[in-house]
């Protein structure tokens, strides 16, 4: 029963709309009718400048980070590093899925990027720097956001499961499982 109240309470963390309630406070927009019309740090960055969005990745990162840690908040993960694991994974993804469909915001967010970031950072920090390295090289050499997204999720893929290889099974799926995200929510920014 505790398990399920942490992940309610992670899916209401990752709904904070920090975009929204950013552009909507700050600048009487909402930003979702704006640039792509998406409630995240890449739209930020378009419509309200680097600063806003970097704070509102920031804040979206720190977001996945707080939820996959309400483990924490039982003894029982604390030793259990298997079902730990497991459990964070649950956590992350509830957080994700706030930050995608928002219950403050009418469940129309952003595309869950920032947050899965937050996620890896607070799973596998190691994994998660080398998929920031990734999207900042693409971003470098192509300038385009979804791109170096896309191949960051892909890279978090192919990072466990063949350089880290990574031998919990729900870690594995949810590799993959996040590959498919990334390239699924912004697969409007491809075609």
């Amino acid at each position: 029963m505790n398990e399920v109240l942490l992940i309610l309470l992670a899916y209401l963390i990752g709904s904070v709309p920090t975009a929204i309630w950013i552009s909507k406070y700050f600048f009487k927009i909402d930003i979702r009718d704006y640039g792509s019309g998406n409630a995240g740090a890449t739209n930020t960055f378009r419509v309200l400048g680097s600063k806003w969005g970097t704070i509102v990745m920031a804040v979206d990162v720190l977001k996945g980070i707080i939820a996959t840690s309400l483990y924490i908040l039982l003894p029982y993960y604390l030793t259990d590093e298997w079902d730990r694991t497991n459990f964070m994974i649950g956590l992350g993804l509830a957080a994700v899925i706030g930050h995608i469909f928002p219950i403050w915001a009418g469940f129309r967010g952003g595309k869950g990027v920032a947050t899965l970031l937050g996620m890896a950072v607070a799973i596998q920090p190691l994994v998660a720097l080398c998929c920031v390295g990734v999207f900042l090289i693409v971003l470098y050499l192509t300038r385009f956001v979804s791109l170096s997204s896309i191949l960051a999720g892909v890279s978090f893929m192919v990072f466990i499961l063949f350089i880290f290889n990574e031998k919990e099974t729900l870690y594995r799926i949810f590799a993959v499982l996040v590959a498919l995200m990334v390239i699924l929510t912004h697969q409007k920014n491809i075609v």
